[in-house]
């Protein structure tokens, strides 16, 4: 095996394990969620999509670090890696404390964007304040795993993971109904359940980024400035980052909001395919993380050549994995389903839906790994922009309200109009890999 198999690997597999095992779990507090009803459900998928905001916001931040750290790794210049670190841990501590201090003031507010349905309101307000909780320690720890990834040590995100989960779905379960002599708490349980693993996967990475300091006999450096990057510089960096992450989550929430004007059931069916979508998609998720850390590294030695070599050969093991794993959705999509307490219209139209994703889902790898990735190795972060906003806004949110309003299709038939961008955002992402002017080398 090439010494760039075993780096790729070395990444993508702990990477990839990780995104899956948490999307398993994701899963099971679906299902455990689903046996309290539709409202449940509902109520707290909207939550989901709030938090969500949050989380592509620490993405944002958290892909600007990998970039730099990784380019200046590569270049070995560790003080300018330890500034990117810095930097970064800072803007996610702001992130987090302006988005839990919303949610602790507004909560109804916030809901009430995605639904007028009192119900799953007043079932919704105290869990999203758990939610808010966990912001800050989710933040910190999107820093802490970028880090670790850039220095090959990928597999202890994984263990952190690994005992997070554990913990949520235990705690999930003697909270939610009450096992073990614990009261029933209902989704008020899975909120402190959520709370609890997220705490505990921060206190696991930082005992593992501490012992990888030690282990690769390097030390903290930190500091908020660059000697080889100016602020302004930075700004233009992170900014189109984050607009495009924010304005992709708003456009997610957008179609939420379609999804829960055509009925709780649509909306319903919706999110119980969350959870195995996600699982398909972290199936292949290691390689964009990867292509990441390895693509930024040759970049910041400057070696081009070889990165638009080993870009094809990440994104050709994506498109192989891709079509294996839609193969594997399309045969168990109605067994999945199935387990749900809900009615079969709901499962009927929820099995629709995965068959629809399974479809997609060679097309959505190849952009992850292209715009997750690739094209965003070189910090040319300003294209992924406009790349997003055209596909996103440009075409799939007035497609989604077209096939909602103008045509009055059904959930099915929307979700089809909406996941057709991606076919756009394809062929742009790879008219741009092929002419190489991503490829910029920043250290």
């Amino acid at each position: 095996m090439s010494q760039f198999m075993k780096s790729m690997c070395k990444i993508a597999i702990p990477v990839t394990l990780q995104s899956m095992l948490q999307a398993s779990f994701s899963i099971v507090d679906q299902l455990m969620i689903g046996q309290l009803g539709e409202t449940n459900i509902a109520a707290v998928r909207i939550c989901g999509n709030y938090s969500m905001l949050v989380s592509v916001l620490f993405s944002a931040v958290g892909a600007v670090a990998g970039i730099l750290i990784a380019q200046f790794l590569g270049a070995e210049d560790r003080r300018e890696a330890w500034s990117s670190f810095t930097v970064s841990m800072v803007l996610c501590g702001m992130i987090a404390i302006l988005f839990c201090a919303a949610s602790f003031l507004a909560p109804a507010g916030i809901l009430g964007l995605y639904t007028k349905d009192t119900l799953i309101l007043g079932a919704g307000c105290g869990y999203l304040r758990l939610i808010a909780v966990t912001f800050l320690p989710m933040g910190v720890s999107t820093i802490l795993s970028v880090w670790l990834r850039c220095r090959e040590h990928a597999t202890a995100t994984l263990v952190a993971s690994l005992c997070a989960v554990v913990v949520n779905t235990v705690g999930n379960y003697i909270l939610i109904f009450g096992k073990m002599g614990a009261p029933t708490l209902g989704i008020t349980g899975a909120g402190i359940a959520t709370l609890t693993s997220q705490l505990m996967n921060l206190l696991i990475l930082a005992a593992c980024f501490i012992g990888c300091l030690h282990k690769d006999a390097d030390r903290m450096q930190l500091s908020l400035h660059f000697d080889k990057l100016n602020k302004k510089e930075y700004l233009l960096m992170i900014c189109p980052i984050l607009i495009s992450e924010f304005l992709w989550s708003l456009g997610q929430n957008v179609e939420s909001a379609v999804y829960g004007h055509l009925g709780t059931q649509n909306l319903a069916a919706y999110t119980l395919t969350c959870p195995v979508q996600g699982l398909m998609v972290g199936a292949l998720s290691g390689l964009s993380a990867a292509a990441g850390v390895l693509i930024g590294k040759r970049l910041g030695k400057k070696e081009y050549d070889a990165a638009y070599e080993e870009s094809g050969k990440i994104m050709k093991a994506g498109l192989l994995g891709a079509v294996v794993v839609s193969g594997v959705l399309m045969l168990f999509s109605g067994s999945y389903v199935s387990f749900y307490r809900v009615d079969t219209t709901v499962q009927e139209l929820g099995q629709s839906l995965l068959f629809v994703f399974a479809l997609y889902a060679p097309v959505k790898i190849e952009n992850m790994i292209l715009g997750g990735g690739i094209l965003k190795s070189g910090g040319d972060t300003k294209t992924v922009m406009l790349i997003d906003i055209v596909g996103t806004w440009g075409m799939g949110i007035p497609l989604c309200f077209a096939g909602a309003y103008l045509l009055q299709w059904g959930i099915v038939g929307v979700y089809v109009l909406l996941t057709s961008e991606e076919i756009l955002r394809l062929v742009i992402s790879l008219i741009i890999f092929r002419n190489k002017k991503w490829m910029i080398s920043l250290a």
